[in-house]
């Protein structure tokens, strides 16, 4: 996998490798926040939505974005 290439030039806003324990923590806080509602009440059918409890634009990268593949040959290989 020496001389393996990405195919589409697009990469992360920000130096941040994985955004996967922020997406382990807001997901365990949903389960957590869930799991107290349906204790509560089991039958209620309003649960709050996965926005109203974590917010995306708070983790460690911002999105992904195109880049120039001849301006930034390094950010091309895997």
């Amino acid at each position: 996998m020496t001389r393996s290439r990405r195919k589409t030039p697009i990469s992360g806003y920000t130096t941040s490798e994985s955004e996967k324990a922020d997406k382990a923590e807001a997901h365990r806080r949903i389960r957590r926040e869930v799991g107290e509602i349906l204790r509560k009440d089991p039958e209620t059918e309003l649960l709050p939505h996965d926005r109203e409890l974590s917010d995306p634009w708070d983790m460690d990268k911002d999105g992904k974005g195109r880049f120039d593949p001849q301006a930034f040959p390094e950010l091309m290989r895997k």
